[in-house]
């Protein structure tokens, strides 16, 4: 993967930042009362570059550069894993490498997403967008169609998994971490539930 230019960085980068602000007003004065000017504001732009860079305000909440990434890294994944072991293997290494900094504002968006309703059902369109996203290198390694049946439905429930895990770390599980507990989760899934026979 070649890596972005000078001005992918700064755009990146000024979405990150849109983003950050975004979450400190929410935290402050909660996400209902919090306006896109004021965001904008806050991020030194005006009300239509905030549009440019997220579609909706609930979009500056959902969207992050993880979806991405973990497609990239799934696509490089050792050929001889399953596919679930790939994505295993792929979550492991993404999130190994972040910090608490970044685990933190992932747990507030999550946190956040949860206790909005709009956000919720933004989330809902946001994960069919993520199931074509894994779909695509999930169907490469399995030589399929990325719209194949199966293909999609085990993008879904990579997915599904994936969600349970978020919400039990929300929620402490047993003091586990998200990668823990996302990685127990998918073994769930790679042996059929076999603890469940």
């Amino acid at each position: 993967m070649s890596t972005p230019g000078l001005r992918e960085r700064k755009k990146q980068k000024t979405r990150w930042a849109i983003q950050e602000h975004a979450l400190r007003l929410f935290a402050e004065q909660g996400y209902d009362a919090t306006t896109v000017e004021q965001i904008a504001a806050a991020a030194e732009i005006s009300p239509s570059t905030f549009f440019r860079y997220f579609p909706t305000k609930e979009d500056v909440v959902i969207q992050d550069e993880y979806d991405p990434l973990l497609a990239t890294m799934l696509e490089r994944a050792p050929a001889e894993l399953s596919p679930v072991g790939a994505l295993r293997h792929t979550i492991n290494v993404a999130f190994g490498e972040i910090d608490q900094a970044d685990l933190a504002k992932v747990e507030e968006r999550m946190r956040l997403i949860l206790a909005v309703p709009a956000l919720r059902a933004r989330t809902l369109e946001n994960l069919t967008e993520t199931v074509a996203t894994l779909a695509e290198p999930l169907a490469r390694r399995v030589g399929r169609d990325p719209d194949d049946y199966a293909v999609r439905s085990l993008a879904g429930a990579l997915i599904g998994q994936v969600l349970v895990a978020t919400q039990a770390w929300i929620d402490g599980a047993d003091g586990k971490s998200f990668i823990e507990l996302v990685d127990e989760a998918l073994a769930h899934l790679e042996d059929g539930f076999a603890a469940l026979r």
